[in-house]
């Protein structure tokens, strides 16, 4: 399983977002991006996650970050989470888990007691070259974008 760490250059990528249209990790080159993987929209965990990040958006975005979120969802259903729950930052579509496994948030982890394959919930902060900064893997959904606002040394939301 790949394992990224500060330093190294994040894996590009080109994917559809909510609305169909292909994003690629290029097209922010001299940005600062938050990347965030997460299991699946519309549920508990992944909701709590996403708002917390669209509630925090504008104080991130003030600090110069972007924010991407990346699941396995179909853009029909990124488009419906988007509505749904008011989010305000693209929802990326890798179906086929491509994206995941670059950045290694995809793999063996325990659900219900039980080992099973799958997403694991991670987030990649990226300097503006595209190289990244923070790589957390297994976070909680709740709490989660306080912790990520300390480690960069951010204020409170």
């Amino acid at each position: 399983m790949t394992i990224l760490e500060a330093g190294q250059a994040a894996p590009d990528f080109t994917l559809l977002d909510q609305d169909e249209h292909p994003v690629s990790l290029s097209d922010f080159r001299g940005r600062r991006v938050i990347v965030y993987f997460y299991p699946a929209a519309q549920t508990p965990g992944c909701t709590t996650q996403a708002c917390d990040f669209r509630d925090s958006l504008a104080s991130l975005q003030g600090a110069g970050y972007t924010v991407l979120g990346v699941s396995r969802d179909t853009p029909e259903k990124l488009r419906a989470f988007r509505e749904s729950d008011g989010l305000t930052f693209p929802l990326l579509s890798d179906p086929d888990h491509a994206v995941h496994e670059a950045y290694g948030a995809w793999g063996e982890k325990q659900n219900y007691g039980k080992a099973v394959t799958g997403v694991l919930r991670s987030t990649f902060v990226l300097d503006e070259e595209g190289r990244i900064v923070e790589a957390q893997y297994n976070v909680k959904a709740t709490g989660h974008v306080a912790r990520l606002r300390k480690a960069l040394g951010l204020t409170a939301a």
